[in-house]
């Protein structure tokens, strides 16, 4: 069974998150916080920590920063509230996993939690640098069908990790951040989906997703993904066939108020997390970067 550390000093909010967690069949730890949590650390390893920004004595970013020093291999989610917005762009850039806002815990809390465990870098056993290999690439055609996301990112994952790219850690959130580009390229470009009619209810939303699916032309489509990795940099080209979209509406990546727009989280994510974003003129193809981690550039970002 997984294993979540909640932190949150709000007796009510604490209950709310570990009841929905537990009915989800997750085992729960609940610290106060950032200093109660890392006493929990010390002690045993959870599979993941959720944790409120806003806290007495040591707050989110600061356990995001102390996890991402000294327990890396563990993600950490925020949980975000209005007016929060700057420090959790800052502990997005400083190594958290990704975030779900307050206001939409009941709806993406669980959701969430499980596509980061469902990312989780690979076994330690298995963690052996293929020395002799200097290049890889692969190329692989999806239909719309999000269920095949999860395993195409584990063996992604793989490959970066074995040429040496970034640590576990910083795995996650290169798997995060392609999820998301996936993700969109199928819902947004192949699918046609406005992100707009998830702001009221988000059945429609996947009611008309799951119709195009079967109709055409959407049924037809396919997203194409190239990958180069060599010893220096990955690089990802997630190209989809749908009409494309107007580069110039994309929501700034660098506002921090984008982190509670529906329409910006994607983005926003995919450019904290990668070192290089760049789309083509038409909007259908996108091209995530991630270069080599080196032992100062992990220091820096702590």
């Amino acid at each position: 069974m997984a294993r979540v550390l909640i932190v949150e000093d709000s007796l009510t909010q604490a209950a709310e998150i570990q009841f929905l967690l537990e009915d989800a069949g997750i085992d729960v730890e609940v610290a106060r916080d950032g200093y109660d949590a890392l006493d929990s650390l010390r002690q045993a390893l959870p599979d993941l920590v959720v944790t409120d920004l806003q806290m007495p004595r040591m707050d989110g970013l600061a356990l995001v920063e102390a996890c991402r020093e000294r327990y890396q291999s563990v993600p950490v989610i925020l949980i975000t509230a209005h007016g929060s917005e700057e420090i959790a762009a800052r502990a997005l850039r400083c190594g958290a996993a990704s975030y779900v806002p307050k206001r939409d815990l009941a709806k993406d809390l669980v959701p969430v939690v499980n596509q980061i465990m469902s990312m989780t870098a690979p076994d330690p056993d298995q963690e052996r640098i293929i020395h002799s290999l200097d290049e890889t690439r692969s190329r692989f055609t999806l239909p719309n069908d999000e269920t095949l996301v999860a395993p195409l990112i584990q063996r992604l994952e793989e490959v970066v990790f074995e040429m040496g790219i970034c640590g576990r850690a910083e795995l996650i959130r290169v798997a995060v951040a392609l999820r998301e580009a996936i993700v969109n390229a199928i819902d947004h470009g192949n699918l046609e989906l406005d992100s707009e009619l998830r702001q009221d209810d988000e059945r429609i939303y996947h009611r008309l997703g799951d119709e195009r699916r079967e109709q055409s032309p959407y049924r037809e489509r396919r997203v194409r993904i190239n990958v180069g990795v060599t010893r220096s940099e990955a690089t990802f080209v997630i190209r989809d066939e749908g009409p494309g979209f107007d580069i110039s509406k994309l929501p700034d990546p660098d506002d921090p108020a984008n982190l509670c727009r529906i329409g910006g989280r994607g983005v926003m994510l995919i450019r904290t997390m990668m070192d290089d974003v760049r789309f083509n003129e038409t909007g259908n193809e996108i091209t995530l970067v991630k270069r080599r981690q080196t032992p100062v550039q992990a220091k820096t970002t702590t």
